[in-house]
């Protein structure tokens, strides 16, 4: 729904915990006329006694989460269960725009649980195990509603609520179209044509992709906006940051300044308890949910408080080596097609990002990427995985990978998978919290260096606690504890079930290698 339309009956819902989620309220239907209802809210509440829990419930619609239970099967398989669960993890296309809910033109995944829409990151992971599955029409569906979103707002939000539009999320939408293009183009699973590739295999590879360049190039210059304003003197704008070299590179932000309306009362504790001023904590509040990492302690200035949040204030690692690649392929595809003006372009962006992240990112002495905070004109401290996503993109070089496996073996992996950050902190985002999109992203960079044995050691532990987990419960988890026989825990919610990029990194790493 419309916040602008309901401020007084939204803030009243949420500083009275009708919900105990934020985001249940948001996610309601009214039923009926929304401004109706909100002016015999302010007629009424004036009244004594007044039972707001009871005006809720009489005059809105309850959302239902995703419910990604199964009558128990002692034969069916932990992959013959997800398989089954992608139709109730599928959403039909809504027949009306009433409630928050961005309307989609096609069916789509949610991940499920209190995640009742599509979210942008989770889904190309999610994408990985419909490919293994034979789902290619629901990948196309999803690749043109996220095509449909950049269209209509310029970017793909965080997800299909209008109280997200303000961020997006880490930009995979170039990653969806590659793993497209390349079933349709016969490619073997996650690769790009290289110099051996057969020219009828390249062009049907590059024509795909060219199908989207549009919404390609619209969300590059999404993240891009503002370069022309970022100088020596004023070195940040929006996304953009001018780096000591004068390279442009990139960070998390948000377009709003205030509690976000889903996590309204944890926002508004945070800021009460932080030195900061209200507008400068929830905008990194907000440029940490857009990292789709909400929270960890890469963001935090003293490593462990939430009250010290400064996501603004760092230029990431995984963001840039997404930009990255996504300045590398459309380098490619338009040096495939010849335009030598527009391949000059994003190859000398591309240069001078690779270039830009070794000088700053990389730590020798300590053989591992990190985040650069820009202010302080220095690199982080906080091994993340993060510091992962240039072996993933190939843009670590030989030797840094080979150093990264004892860092990532030593700091990370632990008896169910691997941890996020080795920080305990009681964010969901620090151990002992394994996500699978991370175990993804660190199995295939170290496949693509050659480094099979850790590669293999931490797939055999993560697709275990799935297993155990699944035959426990009965059901996939969002994220796993990874260092002890227990559930995860952290965040602003409960631990949630379904789970969309679980199902498919499990599908992904259960067939990888195998032949079809």
């Amino acid at each position: 729904m419309n916040l602008k339309k309901i401020p007084l009956l939204f803030e009243a819902v949420q500083k009275q915990l009708v919900f105990e989620d934020c985001k249940t309220f948001l996610d309601c239907l009214p039923k009926g006329d929304l401004k109706e209802i909100y002016h015999l809210f302010l007629k009424l509440q004036t009244t004594q006694p007044f039972d707001l829990q009871a005006f809720v419930h009489q005059y809105f619609e309850l959302p239902k989460d995703f419910d990604a239970y199964m009558e128990p099967d002692s034969n069916r398989t932990i992959v013959q269960y997800i398989e089954l669960l992608w139709a109730k993890l599928s959403r039909e296309v809504e027949s009306s725009a009433a409630g928050s809910l961005i309307q989609l033109p096609l069916p789509y995944i949610v991940p499920g649980g209190r995640f009742r829409e599509i979210y942008y990151w989770d889904s190309y992971f999610t994408m990985l195990g419909l490919r293994e599955s034979g789902q290619a029409h629901l990948i196309q569906m999803m690749i043109d509603n996220f095509a449909y979103l950049i269209d209509k707002q310029g970017y793909i939000p965080n997800g299909n609520r209008n109280y997200y539009l303000g961020r997006s999320q880490p930009p995979f939408f170039m990653l969806m179209v590659c793993l497209r293009a390349g079933m349709y183009a016969r490619l073997p699973a996650d690769e790009l044509p290289n110099e051996q590739t057969p020219f009828q295999i390249k062009r049907k590879f590059y024509a795909y992709i060219e199908r989207y360049e549009t919404q390609l190039e619209k969300e590059y210059a999404f993240w891009m906006d503002g370069a022309e304003q970022v100088t020596a003197e004023n070195p940040c704008f929006k996304r953009v940051v001018r780096m000591p070299n004068g390279t442009l590179l990139n960070r998390y932000w948000d377009a709003n300044d205030t509690p976000r309306a889903e996590s309204w009362r944890e926002d508004v504790e945070t800021a009460a308890q932080s030195t900061q001023k209200p507008a400068e904590i929830y905008r990194h509040l907000r440029a940490a949910a857009e990292s789709g990492w909400d929270f960890s302690s890469r963001w935090l200035a003293d490593g462990k408080s939430l009250e010290t949040i400064q996501t603004t204030d760092i230029v990431p690692i995984d963001l840039n080596c997404l930009l990255f690649f996504m300045e590398k392929m459309l380098f490619r595809m338009y040096a495939f097609h010849e335009d030598e003006v527009k391949m000059e372009f994003y190859h000398h962006r591309m240069l001078n990002r690779i270039k830009t992240i070794h000088q700053f990112f990389w730590d020798a002495s300590k053989s591992f990427y990190f985040d650069y905070h820009f202010k302080q004109q220095k690199r982080s401290t906080c091994y993340t995985l993060a510091g992962v996503y240039p072996m993933f993109f190939h843009m670590a070089k030989l030797e840094e990978a080979a150093a990264m496996t004892q860092v990532i073996e030593n700091q990370f992996l632990k008896q169910g998978g691997l941890v996020t950050t080795p920080h305990r902190t009681g964010q969901q985002w620090d151990a002992p919290n394994g996500w699978a999109p991370l175990q993804w992203v660190t199995f295939k960079g170290l496949n693509g260096y050659g480094h099979t044995v850790l590669a293999n050691k931490i797939r055999q532990r993560w697709m275990e606690t799935c297993e155990e987990a699944y035959h426990k419960f009965g059901k996939m988890k969002e994220k796993y504890n990874v260092c002890e026989a227990i559930l995860a825990t952290g965040g602003e919610y409960p631990n949630q079930e379904g789970f969309g990029w679980t199902n498919g990194v499990f599908i992904a790493m259960h067939t990888f290698g195998k032949l079809k």
